[in-house]
């Protein structure tokens, strides 16, 4: 299956598995117009293809005391594939990172990290970013208010 095969129904299984990924396949192919066996081998297709890539399950930050969200823009010393290579070593093992895009302009990396408050975040900070190879700078921007936050991709109807 390439991505010029995907035709209407599959790109409904997408969009409705997006939004609830634990759906029942009989419930999946009400909602698609299809009869269970049929989707349940179009979902296996689509995993299979890797549009799929995985399931989870959504963590209220809340709950689990990592409310602070801070995104973290990350200067490099020097832009060599060596350096690159090294920071992107060090940050795969920094649990609180949630993200880490290399970016072009001003800086080299965006970082989106959570943490329970201030104080953890400055030691993360402190300890953890700031102290990572190849490290010269580092901004903070403190999240006061998430107004949007999904990770439901727009899944268009011409691609």
């Amino acid at each position: 299956m390439t991505e010029r095969t995907l035709d209407r129904i599959d790109r409904n299984i997408l969009r409705v598995l997006q939004e609830d990924g634990r759906i029942s396949n009989v419930e999946l192919a009400r909602r698609v117009n299809l009869s269970p066996t049929p989707c349940l081998e179009r979902v296996r297709r689509l995993e299979q293809s890797n549009y799929i890539k995985g399931y989870m399950a959504t963590l209220n930050p809340a709950k689990i005391n990592v409310n602070l969200l801070v995104f973290v823009q990350i200067t490099l010393e020097k832009t060599t594939s060596a350096f690159f290579e090294e920071f992107k070593t060090t940050i795969m093992q920094i649990p609180e990172v949630l993200e880490c895009h290399m970016v072009s302009g001003g800086f080299d990396y965006l970082i989106k990290v959570r943490a329970a408050d201030m104080t953890e975040y400055r030691g993360i900070l402190g300890d953890k970013l700031a102290a990572a190879p190849g490290v010269s700078q580092t901004h903070s921007y403190v999240v006061m208010e998430e107004v949007k936050n999904t990770n439901i991709l727009h899944v268009k109807d011409n691609f």
